[in-house]
């Protein structure tokens, strides 16, 4: 065999990977954008294995697991798209979304639930922390923080959980009130916001003693 097509047949046979790749990032990324997530899941599954340092595809996957209700793969697939790109406020908020429904699942143990709450409302905090105070989106880091807050706080003041904790459980409710308050100011005409902050504020008052 001549040298010229030992070179062709080894250029060709690297370029495979990268246009099979190509072709999954491509069919993930249309099937993302027509909302059917079952088939981008499977289509970025292949990119993704092929190549671990694409950021866009790890988002991609992750959003799509999580719209397929697989909550701990959504948060694997955000886990190593932060570790490509740290700075990814919308990372840190849709992982932080998974881990909230994983929080509220009452099939996990107490200890997880506890750990999936917590998680979610570091990962709130830090989508907060780098994402531009301009940004229309940010509110819903606030609400959905302050939902977490509430969640969590609710959860430790349940007396039936071995994890009941009055002085934490008034903690979060007070945090949640925080958030849920600014996204109110922000946004005055949110019936929804303002009937969760007084439900919050009632769920407070009853701890303290007063109603």
């Amino acid at each position: 065999m001549r040298l010229s097509v030992i070179i062709s047949f080894l250029f060709i046979s690297s370029l495979e990977p990268l246009l099979a790749q190509n072709a999954y990032v491509r069919l993930g990324t249309q099937a993302y954008a027509d909302g059917n997530f079952k088939m981008a899941v499977k289509q970025l599954e292949k990119a993704c294995l092929i190549d671990s340092t694409n950021a866009s595809s790890f988002f991609m996957l992750g959003y799509s697991y999580y719209h397929s209700d697989n909550f701990v793969k959504s948060i694997t697939a955000f886990t190593k798209k932060l570790a490509i790109t740290p700075a990814d406020a919308y990372a840190y908020y849709y992982r932080a979304l998974a881990k909230g429904r994983l929080g509220k699942d009452v099939q996990q143990s107490a200890a997880e639930r506890e750990n999936f709450l917590l998680s979610a409302i570091f990962d709130y905090s830090k989508a907060i922390e780098i994402d531009d105070p301009t940004d229309t989106k940010i509110s819903s880091f606030y609400q959905n923080r302050g939902l977490t807050y509430r969640d969590y706080g609710v959860f430790k003041l349940d007396p039936n959980q071995h994890s009941y904790d009055k002085q934490r459980g008034m903690r979060a409710l007070k945090a949640a009130i925080d958030d849920l308050a600014k996204v109110l100011a922000d946004n005055p005409n949110r019936a929804d916001i303002a009937s969760l902050l007084d439900q919050s504020k009632e769920k407070l008052a009853g701890v303290v003693g007063h109603h």
